[in-house]
């Protein structure tokens, strides 16, 4: 006769509790088995896990953590299974040794967390509590030393996240059948086999590793990387990908085949079969759904754990960053060099808390609109009429950095020894350099922000092959005419003039800002997007530093939302005003690599501190942003797809396509004194850029 199940009514509270697990510590464990409390745990596992609480197989202890007085958790731990393929494959033990040794394995039965329990990081931190306890305990109650611990997940439920960031080792899956009388009965949901080795020389300890009969070890890693491409199809990618590309489930699935072949190209410069394996899933990591794409994360879903072999690829993996690099630019050049080519600079922040990752201080950011703790890089774009993309990077190391104070932890975040303090500009006419001397990139201009275009050491530096178009702040100084300064004439009282002066007012040197109100506005079509038709407002005339006699454009442009942008060219006094309106928007390309990098590719979710992993981290956020472009082109979709409010094409179709206005009729950008109240139109360029 079947024994009746007592129950046991506690009165648990179950009011939410919700929050870091910073609030919630302490977090005690408790011993409760044949105490007054394991009635307790017995309630809660039989009404809140799926298991329940019967089925524990020999030898058992069982625990409850508590935070702020009330039960959080409950774990059990009971005796191995007899047979597991995939666990036995991976000990390597023999059938005689499994009979001696087993007893030393014990196998995590049930792991609960309440249903009214959400506390971030919590399961881990309680997992690591009972581990660095279980051992003794075992030891003390059933005189066994334990080995190895094991434990089954039904992948249809969990994700086995905890498990995996404890660094406990997947090693395969159960054939899907359960012991039923003397004989075993299949019932098709195989579970996912993880193991914890509590003794790391568990194997010399059994004796399996001299026995005759030795199984074979674990799989190598050619499996693990035919594991990773069976995973991949499966994959949930960034939704923005479906919806931008207008691609179907059928096109969907076809993803990871394409992202497989993609990433081969790079495969030689990888070397090990192991790092070709976790390259594949970075990448796959940054185009995924993931909500956080660091390397915990990541590993978590497509290595299924292997943090630390992740961590240490990305800082000190034994790979050639630089000719990798190398081939991407190769292959981006391919696809996008153009004569009508453009460079863009630019620097990107992103904000960190700590004090500890490289290049990390107090700085101004961008994104923020302040001064805080961030990271700042300074990149280098190519746009042309096939598409764009990110083809140089360097991270920006504060001065501060390299004074005797920080000297340590230079060291600890491989701070390469030869490195100097380089400004950002500095460091941007380096990339420009290596990017001219290379000959992959046709360009003609350079555009870039406030940072660089205010910068006159940066902008005389330039090669002399390019123009540029530089955005300036509103309160820099011009004059409208070539500036003129004499001695006045002694009037013959008082102290003779000896300081020079400007000839009149029309001279003097004026902001940006109030010479923009002497020039009318007036609307004007740059360009058709699959937007619609794309307006602005802008204005040009020719203008002088107070210090130099070589005039300049200064270009005034007004978007909708009213903001005014203004920038200065050195372009030839003939250059078509409608030239200068489509170089004035094509900084887009680079700030919608940002964008794209930050909201789709993690671009600003990366933890890595070291030199080394942060210009991993850039260069494999460059090939996604590569592979997207490739993924546009093979679709034949345009290489600016609408992927955000802004100028589809604009500043890469024929000039055409800008009409002439106000009777332009030379279609010059002529000096104000040339076309009086003359009102130019440039592109509406909804997006923030200048």
């Amino acid at each position: 006769m079947q024994r009746p199940v007592q129950l046991y009514l506690f009165d648990v509270d179950t009011e939410p509790m919700v929050g870091p697990l910073a609030a919630f510590l302490p977090v005690s464990l408790k011993l409760v088995s044949h105490t007054s409390q394991e009635p307790l745990w017995d309630q809660l596992v039989r009404r809140h896990h799926y298991l329940g609480c019967r089925k524990l197989l020999g030898r058992r202890l069982k625990y409850l953590a508590f935070s702020q007085e009330r039960p959080v958790a409950a774990l059990s731990w009971s005796a191995a299974a007899l047979k597991t393929g995939a666990r036995d494959e991976y000990i390597g033990w023999s059938q005689s040794q499994r009979k001696a040794q087993l007893h030393r394995i014990v196998n995590n039965s049930r792991f609960l967390i309440l249903p009214w329990v959400r506390i971030t990081y919590l399961a881990s931190h309680v997992l690591a509590l009972n581990i660095r306890r279980l051992k003794q305990d075992w030891l003390t109650h059933f005189g066994t030393d334990v080995l190895l611990l094991e434990t089954f997940v039904d992948p249809g439920r969990f994700k086995a996240t905890c498990y995996k960031a404890a660094n406990w080792r997947y090693v395969g899956r159960t054939q899907g059948s359960t012991k039923d009388g003397l004989g075993f009965r299949y019932h098709g949901q195989p579970k996912e086999i993880y193991l914890y080795a509590i003794e790391p020389r568990f194997r010399q300890k059994i004796g399996c590793i001299h026995s005759p009969d030795l199984l074979r070890r674990p799989p190598p890693t050619l499996k693990k990387l035919e594991a990773l491409h069976m995973l991949l199809p499966h994959c949930q990618w960034h939704p923005d990908l479906s919806a931008e590309l207008d691609i179907t489930e059928k096109q969907i699935s076809a993803l990871a085949t394409q992202l497989v072949d993609f990433h081969a190209q790079f495969h030689s410069y990888l070397g090990r079969i192991e790092n070709q394996r976790l390259g594949l899933a970075y990448l796959s990591g940054l185009i995924s759904n993931l909500d956080v794409k660091s390397v915990e994360p990541i590993a978590l879903e497509f290595l299924q754990g292997s943090v630390r072999a992740l961590q240490r690829f990305m800082k000190e993996g034994h790979w050639d960053q630089a000719a990798m690099g190398l081939a991407h630019k190769q292959q981006l050049s391919e696809a996008l060099n153009h004569p009508d080519g453009i460079l863009t600079t630019d620097s990107s922040e992103f904000v960190k808390k700590g004090a500890h990752s490289v290049g990390v201080a107090r700085q101004y950011c961008g994104r923020l609109g302040k001064v805080d703790n961030c990271q700042s890089g300074v990149f280098i774009g190519y746009a042309s009429p096939n598409g764009y993309g990110l083809i140089e990077s360097q991270l920006y190391m504060p001065k501060a950095w390299f004074t005797p104070e920080y000297a340590q932890r230079r060291k600890d975040t491989w701070v390469p020894e030869a490195l100097e303090f380089q400004t950002k500009p500095q460091i941007a006419l380096t990339l420009i350099k290596q990017i001219r001397d290379s000959g992959l990139f046709t360009a003609r201009w350079l555009c870039c922000d406030t940072v660089f275009g205010t910068n006159r050491d940066f902008l005389a530096a330039l090669p002399q092959a390019l123009y540029y178009f530089a955005a300036i702040p509103s309160k820099t100084l011009l004059c409208r005419h070539k500036p003129s300064l004499v001695v006045p004439e002694y009037s013959g009282r008082g102290r003779p003039p000896t300081k020079a002066r400007y000839l009149s007012d029309q001279h003097r040197p004026k902001s940006v800002k109030k010479l923009a109100r002497r020039l009318r506005l007036k609307p004007v079509l740059l360009a058709e997007s699959a937007k619609g038709p794309l307006w602005a407002k802008a204005a040009c005339c020719r203008v002088y530093r107070p210090d130099e006699e070589k005039p300049l454009w200064l270009f005034v442009r007004k978007d909708d939302g009213g903001t005014v942008k203004y920038a200065l060219c050195n372009a030839p006094e003939a250059t078509s005003f409608k030239t200068l309106c489509q170089v004035s928007v094509m900084r887009w390309p680079i700030e919608q690599c940002f964008q794209e990098g930050k909201s789709q590719l993690g671009m600003n979710q990366y933890e890595h501190r070291s030199w080394p992993a942060w210009h991993r981290h850039m260069l494999y956020v460059f090939l996604a942003l590569h592979f997207l472009m490739c993924l546009r082109i093979r679709l034949k979709k345009s290489p600016y797809a609408d992927t955000a409010p802004g100028p589809a094409v604009i500043g890469l179709r024929t000039t055409s396509q800008i009409p002439d206005t106000q009777g332009c009729s030379d279609n010059r950008a002529l000096p104000l004194e040339a076309q009086p109240g003359s009102l130019y139109l440039a592109s509406q360029e909804t997006n923030r850029y200048g």
